[in-house]
């Protein structure tokens, strides 16, 4: 229990201290909700054996739960299940302090692609959303946490007045096509400004920079996908070091600055189907 307490004061001292920056912010946030998990995992009684009797029925004893730790006046249940739960409940809660103790340096990653930290941290944004998506990600808004994802985002615009912008970075005017005028469609409907960009023709001092997937939020954390040879998702990381932040920033906005907005990418569309009739 004393390193649950030291936990969640860790929390609270980050909370208090808003010259930390926004990395320590989000560590405290996280903190005081393991706090939480933790205490209720660790008040859960030990499984306590049936007192032996002689085939009479023992009256059930009202301060047995009390006296073995579970629930209280004002507070909640404590968790309870089989022990493969319990198990479960112990594995996530150290899961999640290592990737807290990692946040306080403003960086966390996990393997493969995490879509419950994209949801997280959309659904915290206050200032700003810039999302950029390669072609390689275009199936994924047909997915199911897409749905989630885009939802979150129209909350954001409606109910917060986020700006989210989304920039689709596209790898020939081949994927100029009717699927990704329909994209852009769809996410316009929902308030999302969206612009397209054709790599191949983007001028000599923006081709040479990043072009991966990621999101800015609020200009203060960097959420990015890094994919291996095969395209593949591999690992999602978590950034808040304020350089590294001001340069996914700067470098989406030259971006989108060379982007083509929803008329024209209309126009681009049509141009490459007539072109694809006549050349057939």
């Amino acid at each position: 229990m004393g390193a649950v307490a030291g936990l969640v004061a860790w929390g609270v001292a980050l909370l208090l201290s808003p010259e930390d920056g926004p990395g320590r912010h989000l560590a405290a946030a996280v903190l005081c909700a393991l706090g939480a998990v933790a205490v209720a995992h660790l008040r859960a009684p030990p499984e306590q054996p049936e007192p032996e009797t002689d085939g009479r029925a023992v009256p059930p004893d009202p301060g047995r739960r009390e006296r073995a730790g579970g629930e209280t006046a004002g507070a909640g249940p404590p968790v309870e299940g089989p022990p493969l739960l319990r198990e479960f409940a112990r594995l996530e809660t150290e899961r999640v302090a290592r990737q807290v103790a990692e946040l306080a340096s403003s960086a966390v990653e996990c393997p493969g692609e995490n879509h419950e930290w994209l949801l997280a941290l959309t659904r915290a944004a206050g200032r700003s959303v810039r999302a950029t998506s390669t072609s390689v990600d275009l199936g994924f808004w047909n997915s199911e946490p897409a749905g989630r994802y885009l939802e979150a985002q129209h909350e954001a615009i409606t109910d917060r007045g986020v700006p989210v912008r989304r920039l689709f970075l596209v790898d020939g005017t081949a994927r100029l096509d009717e699927r990704l005028l329909r994209l852009c469609e769809e996410q316009e409907l929902l308030r999302i400004d969206v612009r397209v960009v054709v790599l191949p023709e983007l001028p000599a001092h923006l081709a040479r920079g990043l072009t991966s997937d990621g999101v800015v939020f609020d200009e203060e954390v960097s959420y990015e996908i890094e994919r291996d040879l095969r395209e593949v998702n591999v690992r999602t990381r978590i950034d808040a070091r304020p350089e590294h932040v001001r340069s996914r920033t700067r470098r989406f906005e030259e971006l989108w600055e060379a982007g083509m907005g929803l008329r024209e990418l209309e126009v681009r569309v049509d141009d490459e189907e007539d072109g694809t009739r006549i050349t057939g």
